[in-house]
């Protein structure tokens, strides 16, 4: 077995897409499940903290940095099986999720074409139950195998052990930490039409479209979130260094919802009933109303230019910068509408 090789103080911004924040205390990177065992016993017998690195897309890193040991899950490989019907098609928790997405695609394998364009890995979706355009993860997990680092055992959770909800997850709703993503599986169904749910991708596909493809309907939802800046492969983009959505839409109780529209005094307020009898609402909305317009900047600090729910770090900028502006429309939010704005991605460190 090779050594464990831990590194020190090691610069995490150019690990994140929003290219801010301090060092690792430690550091390793994990390519097998042996290493990232034995990188969470190394980081138990000494009682330090452990924080599992994946894209870097949806965390902010303090400017003084992180005091943990910080796994960078890079383990890789696709493997399918049948299963009664379907194809259970299971990604190593490194492997870049655009790049599953598009090989399921061009396989004929749907279940996943709406995600595409969604920057990171494999190892988060399950996590906060990636979602875009119609379709969730948690439509398709099967099955996580993940690590338990309160038992320190490799173990398997079917997905009704997941807990799944709107952005949400037993991983990240009842024990942040205690699991460590090595891989997902999911069901998907070779032959199957696309999942067209979302007026937006209906639009992009254009009334020909009787019968789209899965191909189609990939190309159209890029096509979306390119225009929004949302697919984070242009290095020209001056949107790019983002965690994409900042912010989750907010959903309240029917009530709740009423009250917001009427303190927003426009009948005509995005809003969308949920199958339990609440209300989601856009954040993007709530934001613009609240008086803020795409690309208003506060110093190094902005909104995109081209979608309201991104919050851009530009030259010079630090993770200060990025959690003021974020909690200062926060609460100019909550002055005008009540209604409090969770932010999406994780935060590591202090300050």
């Amino acid at each position: 077995m090779t050594a464990l090789v831990v590194r020190e103080h090691v610069a995490l911004a150019p690990l994140t897409t929003l290219g801010v924040g301090g060092a690792a205390r430690w550091f390793v990177a994990a390519i097998d499940e042996a290493t990232v065992v034995a990188a969470h016993a190394w980081a138990r017998a000494r009682g330090v903290a452990l924080r599992v690195l994946g894209g870097g897309s949806n965390l902010l890193v303090a400017d003084a940095g992180v005091d943990a040991l910080v796994l960078q899950v890079g383990l890789r490989g696709i493997t399918t099986c049948a299963d009664t019907g379907d194809l259970q098609v299971t990604a190593a928790a490194g492997e870049p999720w655009d790049g599953l997405v598009r090989h399921t695609v061009e396989h004929g394998w749907a279940g996943l074409e709406c995600l595409s364009g969604i920057p990171g890995l494999v190892g988060a979706t399950p996590i906060q139950n990636v979602g875009a355009y119609g379709q969730e993860v948690a439509d398709t997990i099967a099955a996580v195998r993940a690590l338990d680092t309160r038992s320190g055992e490799i173990a398997t959770l079917p997905a009704a052990r997941c807990g799944f909800a709107y952005r949400d997850s037993v991983f990240k709703r009842d024990e942040p930490g205690r699991w460590v993503v090595l891989a997902v599986s999911y069901r998907l169904h070779p032959g199957g039409p696309p999942t067209v749910s979302y007026a937006d991708v209906a639009r992009q596909l254009g009334t020909a479209a009787a019968a789209p493809t899965l191909a189609a309907t990939r190309a159209a939802v890029l096509t979306i979130r390119r225009a929004k800046s949302m697919v984070l492969d242009d290095p020209a983009d001056a949107n790019r260094r983002s965690c994409g959505s900042f912010f989750l839409n907010p959903i309240l109780a029917a009530a709740e919802a009423d009250a917001v529209t009427v303190r927003a005094g426009d009948s005509s307020m995005p809003r969308w009933a949920q199958p339990d009898g609440r209300v989601k609402l856009s954040a993007a909305w709530l934001i613009e109303h609240a008086g803020f317009s795409r690309g208003e900047r506060a110093g190094p600090v902005g909104l995109s230019s081209r979608h309201t729910l991104a919050i851009v770090a530009h030259d010079g900028a630090r993770a200060a910068d990025v959690a003021a502006f974020a909690q200062r429309l926060q609460a100019t939010v909550q002055a005008r509408f009540g209604v409090t704005l969770t932010p999406e991605p994780v935060f590591w460190g202090a300050g």
